[in-house]
């Protein structure tokens, strides 16, 4: 599991607008009704729950208590993830601590395997 996540501009939501509209993406609550993310919904606060044609994705405007991407860029390392294309993905104890806090029900089930990497990752 990771996290990716960048800083929030109109050339940002621009990108991410034809990204998603080239994986088919709609609002996952009323997949049948097929609504489109539009500028407006990424420019506001909050939770996009989409599905795509891959699957399930998230594109959120802060995670937590309130982190956004400027409180989150010390705790993220920049990676290659091919073609050219860097994302920032946070280290694995922030991720464990944003899940900590927000203390949802597949946030709790998530804990132990990352808790698990974590341990086998330092003990390398």
């Amino acid at each position: 599991m990771s996290i990716s996540f960048t800083r929030a501009t109109p050339r940002t939501y621009s990108r991410l607008l034809a990204v998603l509209e080239s994986m088919d993406a709609v609002f996952r609550a009323q997949p049948d009704r097929r609504i489109r993310p539009d500028p407006n919904h990424l420019s506001g606060p909050g939770h996009l729950n989409l599905i795509t044609r891959y699957g399930p994705m998230d594109v959120l405007s802060s995670i937590g208590r309130d982190l956004t991407y400027e409180k989150l860029l010390p705790v993220s390392s920049e990676m290659d993830i091919g073609a050219g294309i860097r994302v920032h993905v946070l280290n694995l104890e922030t991720i464990i601590a944003v899940k900590e806090s927000i203390d949802g029900e597949k946030d709790r089930l998530a804990l132990p395997v990352l808790r698990r990497t974590l341990r086998e990752k330092k003990d390398k």
